[in-house]
């Protein structure tokens, strides 16, 4: 038995069922009306499936080019950006718990402060950076991983570090380190495994906010899939809203996956 439970506080089935169905509910009315959306034939007022169809088609790849480069953008940004968490703040958040334990609320309070500034204020200071990073990179979409690469911080950080606090990570680097392993076998054999929660978390967080921005990829001038189905609206309504729903359902999917991975060993095997 939970503590609330214990302490009367958790609400009874009824009132879970109620408030699941009102949040259902918000989230289902619209995704609902985009799906009837996709299957409308024009004014004419009939259910057609030409619009999902057409996806396939011989023109499709043509018709559609901008979208399918945005798609392939968005990829690479992703994985990109995942590695830029993985190489970067993995590392870095290790060693601060590890060997500089007293500079974990000056880590905390950097990784934390990008969730506090308005995307449209970060990409003014950017804007000067991305000038430098034009001439040194060159102007490709997967130069926007940089930007991205802060603006996932937050949640990054957050569930890589709610993992390092439920493992004994200097217990057990030390009980490596006693039997002779260097640091890289340390980090491959007895850290990662434990940290496999926190890091996979923080990599499909990451995946979905690349998935989902707008406003750094629309001031800097660069092509991802949200500024293309923009692009696509404009002349086919309907493939944007079928390809937003192809990426809401992938994030949904992500963020699925997270809470069966965070989930104890016991409720996964049930």
């Amino acid at each position: 038995m939970s503590a609330a439970s214990r302490l009367g506080t958790e609400p009874n089935r009824v009132t879970r069922a109620v408030i699941l169905g009102v949040v259902g509910g918000i989230f289902a009315i619209p995704i609902i009306a985009m799906i009837q959306f996709t299957f409308r034939d024009g004014l004419a007022g009939g259910y057609t499936v030409t619009h999902w169809t057409g996806l396939i088609g011989e023109d499709a790849a043509r018709t559609y080019r901008i979208l399918f480069q945005a798609i392939g953008n968005s990829v690479v940004l992703a994985i990109v950006t995942v590695a830029i968490v993985l190489l970067i703040l993995l590392p870095t958040m290790i060693l601060v718990h590890l060997q500089f334990p007293k500079l974990k609320r000056v880590l905390e309070f950097i990784c934390i402060v990008p969730i506090t500034v308005p995307a449209i204020v970060l990409v003014v200071g950017l804007a000067p950076v991305y000038a430098i990073v034009v001439r040194l990179f060159g102007s490709g979409a997967w130069t926007l991983a940089f930007a991205y690469g802060i603006t996932v911080l937050p949640y990054a950080y957050r569930a890589i570090q709610s993992n390092l606090d439920a493992v004994p990570v200097v217990i057990l680097s030390e009980a490596a380190r006693s039997l002779g392993a260097n640091w890289p076998t340390v980090l491959r054999l007895v850290l990662l495994p434990n940290l496999r929660r926190g890091v996979l978390a923080a990599a499909f967080i990451a995946v979905a906010v690349v998935l989902g921005e707008f406003t750094i990829a629309s001031i800097l001038n660069r092509t991802n899939l949200q500024t293309a189905l923009l692009q696509v609206s404009q002349s086919d309504p309907y493939v944007a809203a079928i390809f937003a729903l192809l990426a809401l359902a992938l994030v949904f999917g992500l963020l699925l996956l997270i809470g069966r991975l965070g989930a104890p060993r016991n409720r996964r095997t049930e």
